[in-house]
C-alpha cells in the first residue's frame, strides 16, 4: 500500500529487490503497476507528477542520489528494476561468478559494442549516457547498438546507473531530457559487497535468491525466476 516514497523505500529495503513498476513478469514489485495503469489500490503517487514524494520517476534517481545502499539499472528481463547493497552479492556471484570484464569478453559473452561502452565508462569514471555513446563513437546510425550494448552491460552487472546530469548546449543552454550517468559496479558498490559475492558460490547464490522471490511472489514461474536471477 504504497502512498509516498519513504513507503516505496522502507518496503523495497525489506524485499531486497523488485521490478521498477508493474508485475507482468511474474516475480516481483513494490509498484505493482505502470505509469498508463490504474493503482490496485487508493493511493497520491502519480508517476510523472512534480512531487518528489509521490512520483515514482523522482525515485529511481533519490535513491541513487541520497543513498549508498541501493542500485537502480536495467538488471531483469532488460528492464528497469532495484537491488539493494544486502542482495546485490547473490546477484553478482550468479551472474558474474566471480569474472571481470575482460574474462567474460574472452569468453564470447559480450558483445564488441558492450566493450566499446564498457572501456569507456571504465576509463571515464562517472560518465552520462550522451557523453559515452560519443566518446565510444557511436553515431546516428548506431543507435540501437549502443542502446543494446548499455543494457547489456547492465544485465551483466558490469556497469550500474549513478546519477544524472542536465544537457547543457555549447552556449551554455540547458535542454533535453537528463541523461543517467553510468559507473561501474567496482566503483558504485567498492570493495565490500565485491569480497561478500567471492563468498558466494552460483548454485548458493540461486537457491537463496529463488526462496526469496517465492516469498515474496508464492505464484511465480520456476523458468522465469531462473531467468530472474541469472539474467
Amino acid at each position: 500500500m504504497i502512498q509516498n516514497y519513504n513507503d516505496f523505500l522502507t518496503t523495497l529495503l525489506t524485499a531486497g529487490f523488485s521490478l521498477a513498476s508493474g508485475n507482468a513478469d511474474g516475480i516481483y514489485a513494490v509498484m505493482p503497476w505502470t505509469w498508463n495503469e490504474k493503482p490496485p489500490y487508493d493511493t497520491p503517487v502519480t508517476w510523472f507528477c512534480e512531487d518528489p514524494d509521490l512520483s515514482p520517476w523522482h525515485w529511481r534517481m533519490r535513491v541513487l542520489e541520497e543513498r549508498n545502499d541501493i542500485a537502480y539499472a536495467k538488471l531483469f528481463f532488460k528492464k528497469s528494476g532495484y537491488i539493494t547493497q544486502e542482495w546485490y552479492p547473490y546477484f553478482l556471484a550468479a551472474r558474474r561468478a566471480g569474472d571481470t570484464f575482460q574474462e567474460t569478453y574472452e569468453s564470447g559473452l559480450i558483445s564488441h559494442a558492450a566493450k566499446r561502452i564498457y572501456e569507456v565508462v571504465e576509463a571515464g569514471g562517472v560518465l552520462p549516457s550522451h557523453e559515452i555513446k560519443q566518446q565510444a563513437g557511436f553515431g546516428k546510425a548506431e543507435k540501437s547498438a549502443f542502446d543494446r550494448g548499455l543494457t547489456e552491460l547492465q544485465m551483466g552487472m558490469f556497469i550500474t546507473a549513478c546519477g544524472r546530469q542536465t544537457k547543457v548546449s555549447k552556449t551554455g543552454k540547458e535542454y533535453g531530457m537528463d541523461s543517467n550517468m553510468f559507473c561501474t559496479t567496482e566503483s558504485f558498490w567498492g570493495n565490500y559487497v565485491f569480497d561478500r559475492a567471492a563468498g558466494i558460490d552460483q548454485d548458493e547464490a540461486y537457491e537463496k535468491i529463488h526462496k526469496r522471490v517465492l516469498e515474496l511472489n508464492p505464484q511465480a514461474d520456476e523458468k522465469k525466476i531462473r531467468k530472474f536471477v541469472f539474467g
